[in-house]
């Protein structure tokens, strides 16, 4: 079966399931077409899919993550060889890196979750929700589902929950939520965001995990100013990093902002930048 008659099945599947969905017409274009595909993956509700579906979803998603091309932690350089510097302490443990989160495997990477827990239902919406949900499967969202059915309440803020990778070329998935800002940061949301951090970090210590790429969390949909995220998000992982076994920490941004106020912390200590 090609590709496009892998996208073609599901949408059908997908259209079928939800009679709703019937009357959308089918794109002749293959991109629309598997845009189509991933905006009826994003909107459906948690539930049990055919063994058929699963198989064939699966199929698609991992050429689609081969064909991106699978970034591990031996492909990222640390701090210590990219920025030389003195004032991270574990610098040899701690890399930046500009792309596409949904490449990266390793152990885990982080979600920038919204209280439900179940991932975003905007069709095709930007943000890295939508994103991890969309690579990983249908099946991510069924395990949230699972989890938020036994929590029986929203996901509090700094807290974490980790789930399968599925389709993702990560292992794990840990979800957090971040604060929402307002007008202006406060001291609690200060304190929720490193909150965050630390969550993530103590969940994949305690879950044997070796290696975590963290989001810019709380940032974008959620109005945290992107450099106090990012100052406190080095800070608190380079000090949990002095008493933890886990031997690699990514901060992985997607824009180039972000990559320039995460590159500063690392390249005070360089003779000539500053």
């Amino acid at each position: 079966m090609t590709r496009e008659q892998k996208v073609s099945t599901l949408i059908q599947y997908l259209k079928q399931e939800n009679q709703g969905y019937a009357s959308i017409p089918d794109p002749i274009d293959e991109g629309e077409q598997r845009r189509l595909l991933r905006s009826l993956m994003n909107v459906r509700y948690p539930g049990h899919a055919s063994a058929e579906y699963e198989k064939l979803q699966d199929e698609l998603l991992q050429e689609e993550a081969e064909e991106k091309g699978i970034v591990t932690c031996n492909d990222i350089p640390v701090i210590e060889q990219e920025y030389p510097c003195s004032e991270i302490k574990n610098s040899d443990r701690i890399s930046l890196w500009r792309g596409d989160i949904t490449r990266l495997g390793v152990d885990a990477i982080v979600n920038a979750a919204n209280s439900q827990l179940l991932g975003c239902f905007v069709p095709c919406h930007g943000c890295i929700d939508n994103a991890i949900h969309s690579a990983a499967g249908i099946q991510l969202r069924n395990e949230c589902a699972e989890i938020m059915a036994e929590q029986g309440h929203e996901e509090p803020i700094g807290k974490a929950k980790i789930t399968k990778g599925y389709n993702l070329p990560a292992k794990h998935v840990i979800h957090t939520v971040g604060p929402i800002v307002g007008l202006a940061v406060t001291e609690k949301q200060k304190e929720q965001l490193k909150d965050c951090y630390l969550n993530c970090l103590k969940l994949a210590e305690k879950s044997s995990l070796k290696s975590i790429a963290f989001c810019c969390i709380s940032t974008g949909e959620f109005h945290f100013p992107n450099k106090l995220a990012a100052e406190i998000a080095v800070d608190t992982v380079d000090r949990f990093l002095t008493k933890t076994s886990i031997e690699r920490v990514i901060f992985n941004v997607f824009k180039e902002q972000d990559f320039n106020i995460y590159k500063k912390p690392f390249l005070l200590a360089v003779p000539g930048f500053f």
